[in-house]
């Protein structure tokens, strides 16, 4: 599932800072980088799925690896974890509803902090 109209794909903020505020509201980055990309992911654990909300960014200046980098962010997704598969974001998954209100809302306050420092 796309969150598009939480506009996220008009924001570059710097790494260090986007960092911080994906922490603050438990999405984590973890090994999930490389020179270029990045992504930030939130675990939820609804019932017997799993969900993560995921955003992911691309580095416009600089280099990720050296800290030092510009960050695009794409626009968020919702997916769903099958084992051993992966995760599936695609149309015709069940995402319950107040999972998804959640996500928007962490997302609106994510995005009111970014717009704060966006570059």
């Amino acid at each position: 599932m796309k969150f598009e109209y939480a506009k996220f794909d008009s924001l570059k903020v710097d790494l260090d800072l986007l960092d911080e505020i994906m922490h603050q509201f438990g999405l984590v980055r973890a090994g999930q980088w490389d020179y270029e990309r990045v992504t930030y992911d939130r675990k939820f654990e609804f019932q017997r799925d799993t969900f993560y909300l995921r955003v992911q960014g691309h580095a416009i200046s600089g280099d990720v690896g050296g800290r030092h980098a510009v960050i695009r962010l794409m626009t968020p997704l919702l997916g769903k974890h099958y084992y051993p598969h992966g995760v599936e974001y695609g149309d015709g998954e069940y995402f319950p509803p107040s999972l998804v209100e959640q996500c928007e809302k962490i997302l609106t306050q994510i995005k009111s902090q970014l717009e704060t420092v966006q570059l």
